[in-house]
C-alpha cells in the first residue's frame, strides 16, 4: 500500500473542495448586511443621543468584513495558504532529507551484516546462492552436517520471519496514524473553508466579534498539523539514522557478529504511533485557539488506545518468537 498516494488525495481532496465555499457566500453576504445595518445604525443613534461626532473609522470594520467574504476564497484562504506553504515545503524537505539519509545507511548496515556473516563462515543464512553451493559442496557422509544447516537455517528464518511480522505490523500502524492525522486535518480544514464566510458574516454582530479571531486561529493552528506531523517524523527519521550510525561502527569491527536484533526499531515504532496523535496539542501550543479541546481530547484518548493495542499485538507477536527460540 503506497501511503504517499493516499496523502495526495487527501490535498486534492482539499483542493477541489475550496470552491464550494462560495456557495456560502451568497448565505453570508445577507447575513453579514443585516448586521451592518444593525452595527451602524446603532453607533449612529448612540452618537447623535448623546449629541457626539460621529467615529467614521470604526464603522468602517463591518464593510471590511464584507470584502473578505465577497472574495473570501482569494482574499482569506488565498493569502493564509500563501503564507503558510513555505512552512510546509520546509518542513516536508527536513523530512525528506532524513528519510534519505535512513535510506542510505541502511543499504550500508545490509552489506555490512553480509560481510559479517561471511567472516562468521554462515554466509549460507542469509544467501540461497551461498546455501545451494554450500549443500553441492557436502556429500553423502556429511548428512549430520546438512541436518544441522538446514536445522539451523529454518529456525533462523522463521526467527527473522517472526520478526519481520511484528514490524510490518508496526510499519502499518505508524502509516496509518500519519494517514489518520491528516485525514483529521483535512476534514477540518474543508469544514472551516466551506463555512468560513458564515463565521465572517457572524463576526459582524456584537457579542460574536470573537469569531473573527477564533476561526483564523483554529484555521491555522490545523494547517499546522502537516508541518508538526513531518517534524515529528524527521525527529524520528533522525533517530535511526542515529542507530544505524551506531550498528555500522559495530559492524565495521572485524570481531563483531550480529544478532539479527531489531528490539530498539520496534520500540520507536511503538513511540512514533502514540506520537503522531500529540499533533494536535504541539500545533495548538504554537497558535492557541479555543473550542479545539474536547476534539484535541477525543484524539488523545484514542492514542491511548491505539498505543495499547499496537503493544498488545507487538508484545503477543514478541512472545511467539521467544516461544520458539525456546522450543529451539
Amino acid at each position: 500500500m503506497d501511503f504517499e498516494n493516499l496523502h495526495q488525495v487527501l490535498r486534492n481532496l482539499y483542493e477541489d473542495m475550496i470552491p464550494l465555499c462560495g456557495d456560502m457566500i451568497g448565505v453570508a453576504k445577507g447575513l453579514a448586511g443585516l448586521g451592518a445595518l444593525f452595527y451602524v445604525a446603532y453607533r449612529v443613534w448612540q452618537a447623535l443621543a448623546r449629541a457626539e461626532p460621529i467615529d467614521v473609522f470604526p464603522l468602517l470594520r463591518p464593510f471590511a468584513i464584507g470584502l473578505c467574504i465577497l472574495f473570501f476564497p482569494t482574499i482569506v484562504l488565498g493569502t493564509i495558504n500563501a503564507v503558510m506553504s513555505p512552512i510546509v515545503r520546509g518542513t516536508h524537505s527536513i523530512l525528506e532529507t532524513q528519510t534519505f539519509d535512513m535510506e542510505a545507511y541502511q543499504l550500508q548496515k545490509e552489506e555490512l551484516e553480509y560481510e559479517a556473516r561471511m567472516r562468521e563462515g554462515k554466509a549460507w543464512l542469509v544467501d540461497d546462492e551461498a546455501y545451494d553451493q554450500k549443500l553441492k559442496d557436502l556429500g553423502i557422509w556429511d548428512t549430520p552436517e546438512i541436518i544441522g544447516m538446514w536445522s539451523e537455517r529454518f529456525w533462523y528464518d522463521i526467527k527473522m520471519w517472526l520478526r519481520q511480522v511484528v514490524r510490518d505490523l508496526l510499519e502499518l500502524l505508524f502509516n496509518a496514524a500519519a494517514l489518520i492525522i491528516d485525514t483529521l486535518r483535512t476534514f477540518f480544514l474543508v469544514v472551516l473553508s466551506i463555512l468560513g464566510p458564515v463565521a465572517f458574516a457572524f463576526s459582524v454582530y456584537d457579542g460574536f466579534q470573537a469569531t473573527l479571531t477564533q476561526w483564523l486561529a483554529r484555521y491555522i493552528s490545523v494547517y499546522l498539523w502537516l508541518p508538526v506531523s513531518d517534524l515529528f517524523s524527521a525527529v524520528l527519521a533522525r533517530i535511526q539514522v542515529l542507530m544505524l550510525e551506531a550498528d555500522i561502527k559495530l559492524l565495521e569491527d572485524p570481531n563483531y557478529i550480529p544478532d539479527g536484533s531489531n528490539g530498539i526499531y520496534i520500540v520507536f515504532m511503538l513511540i512514533g504511533i502514540i506520537g503522531y496523535f500529540t499533533v494536535p496539542t504541539v500545533a495548538n501550543w504554537i497558535i492557541q485557539s479555543g473550542g479545539m479541546g474536547s476534539a484535541n481530547h477525543a484524539i488523545n484518548k484514542t492514542a491511548g488506545k491505539a498505543g495499547s493495542y499496537a503493544a498488545g499485538m507487538a508484545g503477543g507477536a514478541a512472545g511467539n518468537i521467544g516461544g520458539r527460540l525456546v522450543g529451539r
